[in-house]
């Protein structure tokens, strides 16, 4: 093999390798359960709109998310609290995050699905949400999510929530003809439900109820979740040794009574709003 050649191989193995490790500044790492065990900060994406999953009003987010993921990070930290550092993640730049180290996982109302497994290793589920609408208190048109057809419903950026309402199965559910609106996340949905752009917003119950209680009362969850919203712990393609110890944690948050406190913490008292008793089973790491 001639030298040119070696040296080409050569550096597309070190681009491998590269791939394959978890951000760490100069060092890299193998797995993001190896960056744990060696005390290094682990970056985790959060949203930092989303009122009691994910809501930045200080230095730092807080939210179920939030404290989930720190829940998890110190069990598979040997009980420790591990080092953290918080990188915002909307919808529309999960994947990309993960695949291109800005952050080494995520937790973001991340539901698991078919599509995005093929780009993403994912931990969990943690919890399952259900999908449901949100409109204005005064609305007496819209008393279950059949009375979407018709309706203007909001499309957030990277969400597929709106295709549940609009598709047919296997991608969507209720294949009904609504009108979507534009908008870059659920906050700037909220607004436009406020302003009347909107009649409805239509996503997971955890989310709906966090803004419908930020909103003092403007709003009202109809109570009718429809499918199941598995939220996953995204992790970098092919990392298993990081979800396997991740399952493991969160297995012994449920366990322990942890993760129901947490979801009573940030959600008990909403109404309509049914919680998850029960640790749901975990997808596998393959």
């Amino acid at each position: 093999m001639s030298i040119r050649r070696i040296g080409a191989a050569l550096g597309a193995a070190g681009l491998l390798v590269a791939g394959l490790a978890a951000c760490g500044g100069d060092k890299t790492y193998a797995s993001v359960s190896d960056k744990v065990a060696d005390g290094a900060t682990i970056v985790v994406g959060t949203k930092w709109d989303q009122p009691s999953l994910g809501l930045k009003k200080g230095a730092e987010p807080e939210g179920f998310d939030v404290d989930v993921a720190k829940a998890v990070l110190k069990e598979m930290n040997g009980g420790k609290d591990a080092s953290i550092e918080w990188k915002e993640s909307a919808s529309s730049n999960r994947e990309p995050f993960l695949a291109n180290g800005t952050v080494d996982i995520i937790f973001a109302t991340y539901s698991i699905t078919n599509a995005r497994k093929e780009k993403v290793t994912f931990g969990g589920p943690y919890v399952i949400a259900h999908q449901d609408v949100m409109v204005r208190k005064d609305d007496t048109t819209i008393a279950s999510p059949q009375d979407l057809k018709g309706k203007r419903i909001c499309k957030a950026a990277g969400s597929n929530s709106y295709k549940r309402i609009t598709d047919p199965p296997p991608d969507g559910e209720l294949d009904l003809d609504a009108t979507t609106v534009d908008a870059a996340n659920y906050s700037e949905c909220v607004q436009k439900l406020t302003g009347s752009n909107l009649d409805a917003v239509t996503t997971d119950d955890l989310i709906l109820a966090g803004f419908a209680k930020q909103a003092g009362g403007n709003f009202k969850v109809l109570g009718q979740g429809f499918t199941d919203e598995k939220y996953g712990i995204g992790l970098k393609k092919g990392d298993t040794k990081t979800c396997e110890a991740v399952n493991a944690a969160v297995k012994k948050l449920w366990d322990n009574g942890t993760m129901k406190q947490l979801l009573d913490k940030w959600f008990g008292g909403i109404e309509g709003l049914k919680l998850s008793e029960s640790a749901p089973p975990a997808e596998g790491c393959a």
